[in-house]
């Protein structure tokens, strides 16, 4: 990947500001960077469908990377709603915090998402959207991570992540699709999102197992 970003005709700041610091991250740690580009607005709006829009709501997002989901989560948000982000990579952290200050950054792993939640004061998620590269994980990892999203999901509540459509026939997106079957009772797929690079799909995952 270049890591130089040609300013476009048509391309704002922001855009050229979020590019660069994608391809800082996607370079300097590629085992947490599981995409290719920032999402694009069409996945935006798939994976923050289940956001609530009529009531004030806490919304956690998982891996924003540059905050492409994050600025859809924000249009969405009814008001008094609290909006979180997870991110593990401190440089991201500080782009984000210098990009998006009206957001809530805090730098940590989605496996202690709990307790992260708890430095907030928060305890329950209305909805958790994430674009974690799952593929990218152990399995004890991603049970640990989906582990902790059941458990700070409210009954009512949602989770959104992302698969990539290159990847679906695999055996690690085959056994990571079991993994979601035995954390949630529902598990329907939308997409695919052509309109991405690459091309990916949502799953969208209601009532986790075991968890009140």
């Amino acid at each position: 990947m270049n890591e130089t970003v040609q300013h476009r005709p048509g391309r704002d700041a922001a855009e050229v500001s979020d590019l660069r610091a994608f391809a800082a991250v996607a370079l300097r740690r590629q085992g947490v960077v599981g995409a290719v580009a920032p999402s694009s607005p069409a996945l935006a709006r798939a994976l923050t469908a289940v956001v609530p829009t009529t009531a004030a709501a806490v919304v956690v997002e998982l891996g924003p990377g540059t905050g492409a989901i994050s600025e859809a989560i924000r249009r969405r948000l009814a008001p008094g709603s609290r909006q979180v982000a997870v991110e593990i990579d401190p440089g991201m952290v500080t782009h984000l915090n210098r990009a998006r200050p009206w957001l809530d950054v805090i730098e940590g792993d989605a496996a202690r998402l709990g307790a992260l939640l708890a430095s907030r004061g928060i305890d329950r998620a209305d909805a958790v959207v994430s674009t974690l590269p799952w593929s990218l994980f152990p399995e004890d990892r991603q049970e640990a991570v989906l582990g902790e999203i059941g458990r700070v999901l409210r009954p009512s509540g949602a989770f959104t992540t992302v698969t990539y459509l290159h990847a679906v026939p695999l055996a690690r997106a085959r056994r990571f699709r079991g993994r979601l079957r035995a954390a949630f009772d529902e598990v329907l797929t939308t997409g695919p999102v052509w309109r991405n690079v690459p091309p990916g799909l949502a799953y969208v995952c209601r009532r986790p197992v075991g968890h009140v």
